[in-house]
């Protein structure tokens, strides 16, 4: 480990000559007066996107102030919904695994507001949030967090395996989503459908094998495949650069055009996911996306979190570059709501996830015959199922 560690400090730090891309939550400025009835222009910071082999998202965008509103609930109902999960956990009431997305809320929202449900969105395990925004809610998310009939895969998947008819998962095994969407492009094309895949991973599951195939193969076939790389900086307790050679995630398609965004910046997000589609169902094949983002806790509820990064670094990122709070300063600033609205719609959110963690309760845990269902689809079960041991057998 001496002779690791002696290579380590002998290897000189990389010099960044391009300028970095911008990360603050509140740099967008008017173009125009705001209007509260009709859309109005909004320009993004000039470091907002980075481009590789492509030109970036434009800079102008169109919002109305129902969207903005709209965004501002659903950040907010998302963080008070990670917050209960917390609580909950430190309470033994959820057990296993379970990773939270607190300060990663833009990212979530901002994809979801650029598709529709046609669209495919499938991911790892960091994605609670798509539940509630993609034909779940909050109760059936937290009732599948504790384990409950109620939850979303019946209370027998937990937190790294929830699903919705929009959202495709919810999965464990690092970097494995990537393939399977490549697959869900496959099909769209297959079908002559002109609808866009994004496929996500994090900046610990960059480095996978699996992951550059699929590029390989989305590009040799031209699939309307998005790669979509949530860089919050540290892949569980290792940081981007002690991990990868190459940390601008986005340029490390090979032939594949990719773009880096501010991941911290609603509008900018929105922007950017909107961008990706109109490529990919454009016949122009496959897209990098990469979110430069942060996540305020650990890497999961065993983390603490501090343990390779500074408390002083987090509070920094919560203090200055806070999605929700980034967004709350434009819809104030250009008068499209009061802080007494805002206050409103955060109570209405704390109280909308704390009825819907009581209901969740209240849910009874799944019989013990649940067990032998849903590993085969309904009506297609083989005509037994053996169990731990051989004389342990279900018949169907």
């Amino acid at each position: 480990m001496a002779s690791l560690a002696r290579i380590r400090t002998a290897v000189p730090r990389r010099m960044h000559l391009a300028r970095a891309i911008q990360t603050a939550a509140d740099t967008t400025q008017l173009h125009q007066d705001a209007s509260h009835s009709e859309p109005f222009t909004v320009k993004l910071h000039e470091d907002s996107f980075r481009g590789y082999r492509t030109d970036t998202p434009s800079l102008d965008v169109e919002v109305t102030k129902e969207n903005l509103l709209k965004w501002y609930k659903e950040m907010t109902v998302i963080r008070r919904m990670e917050q209960a999960a917390d609580a909950l956990y430190k309470q033994k009431l959820i057990r296993g695994f379970c990773h939270l997305a607190i300060g990663q809320e833009a990212i979530s929202v901002g994809i979801n507001s650029a598709t529709t449900f046609e669209d495919k969105i499938i991911s790892s395990y960091r994605t609670h949030p798509f539940v509630v925004l993609r034909g779940g809610n909050i109760k059936s998310l937290i009732g599948e967090l504790l384990g409950r009939v109620c939850g979303v895969s019946k209370g027998k998947g937990g937190s790294m395996h929830v699903f919705t008819e929009a959202f495709q998962g919810g999965h464990g095994i690092v970097g494995a989503q990537v393939p399977l969407g490549a697959g869900l492009a496959f099909a769209q094309k297959y079908l002559g459908k002109k609808t866009a895949t994004f496929a996500m991973y994090g900046d610990g599951a960059s480095n996978q094998g699996q992951v550059f195939e699929s590029y390989n193969m989305a590009k040799l076939w031209n699939l309307p495949c998005i790669f979509v790389c949530e860089n919050n900086k540290y892949g569980m307790g290792t940081s981007a650069e002690r991990s990868s050679a190459n940390t601008e995630y986005y340029t490390r398609g090979d032939k594949i055009p990719g773009i880096q965004v501010n991941g911290m910046d609603i509008i900018a997000v929105h922007q950017a996911s909107k961008f990706a589609k109109e490529w990919v169902t454009s016949d122009k094949g496959p897209l990098l996306v990469e979110f430069v983002t942060y996540r305020y806790a650990g890497h999961s509820m065993s983390d603490p979190g501090t343990t390779y990064r500074t408390r002083e670094e987090i509070q920094r990122m919560r203090s200055t570059q806070d999605p929700i709070r980034g967004l709350q300063r434009y819809i104030s600033e250009w008068g499209l709501a009061s802080e007494e609205d805002l206050k409103t719609i955060d109570k209405e959110a704390k109280a909308e996830v704390d009825t819907a963690v009581e209901e969740a309760k209240q849910s009874p845990f799944p019989d013990e015959s649940e067990l032998w269902t849903d590993i085969y689809k309904a009506g297609y079960e083989p005509p037994f199922m053996r169990g731990r041991d051989r004389e342990e057998v279900h018949y169907y």
